[in-house]
């Protein structure tokens, strides 16, 4: 048996340890990974060659490299047993949030908070392909995966029509006070999800911990919405709002994309 490493650069949370697994479903050649999100690193146990997992793993386009090949006498691998009920925890975490967003992100007329839900709805695409094509033909995870991407699609490309539209149009300033109040909110929520799934693969060290928190995606996005809503009530103006908005849009559309991939 081989032993690959990988580094995947852009591999800041949990969700694209779940786009890489999907990717890799159906590799017979592997036995087993091991994931290493704070360092960015993914360990590959696998039969043979790796070139097919090489070019998988790029084609997602999240930085990944091939670091080493060497041989390993490492056979007993332990299945985390709770890991299906752990991604329904974090699946409706990310998904309840995703309403709480876009509900108050409506109301408060602020578009951070609106591209925010979708940037919770598109981690709960990925946590919901994992669970519900569990136990599926790897043709039913394409079916869910190529939905799920056009879907994200669709709504980023509306959001960015309605921040055009905010953009050259008179509109009310967003209410900068729900804007911190809830992503303050968001960014404790997604500090639990890391905590919840990283603590399923026994790395309690506290520094890994923080690495990991203070390195997503998702919580850099947070921090995004949290200043725009300072900024808007400073500069009394909705255009730091709009800016946030359309960078975390953009972060939506390059996730469905990579959602997208695991349908061919």
């Amino acid at each position: 048996m081989n032993k690959t490493i990988f580094e995947i650069s852009k591999m800041d949370c949990p969700s694209e340890e779940n786009l890489i697994r999907m990717k890799l479903d159906g590799i017979e050649e592997i036995k087993n990974l091991d994931f290493d999100i704070p360092n960015r690193k993914l360990t590959v146990f696998h039969d043979g060659q790796n070139d097919q997992i090489e070019k998988s793993i790029i084609e997602l386009n999240l930085g990944g490299k091939k670091i080493s090949t060497e041989e390993t006498n490492e056979k007993d691998f332990v299945e985390n047993t709770n890991q299906k009920k752990l991604l329904w925890i974090v699946l409706a975490i990310n998904f309840v949030f995703f309403i709480i967003e876009m509900t108050t992100g409506l109301i408060s007329k602020s578009m951070g908070l609106v591209a925010d839900s979708l940037d919770m709805l598109a981690d709960s695409f990925v946590y919901g392909i994992s669970l519900f094509a569990v136990g599926g033909t790897l043709i039913k995870k394409k079916r869910i995966a190529k939905i799920a991407g056009y879907f994200q699609i669709t709504l980023a490309i509306i959001g960015f029509v309605e921040v055009l539209r905010r953009f050259f149009g008179a509109e009310n300033l967003p209410d900068f006070s729900t804007m911190i109040i809830v992503s303050i909110l968001a960014l404790i929520a997604n500090g639990i999800c890391l905590y919840i799934l990283q603590k399923s693969k026994s790395k309690e060290e506290a520094h890994m911990k923080a690495s990991m928190i203070f390195t997503s995606n998702d919580v850099i996005i947070n921090l995004g919405v949290i200043i725009a809503g300072i900024l808007v009530n400073w500069l009394n103006s909705n255009k730091p709002d709009l800016i946030v908005g359309t960078i975390v849009f953009i972060v939506v559309i390059q996730g469905a994309f990579r959602i997208l991939k695991l349908s061919k």
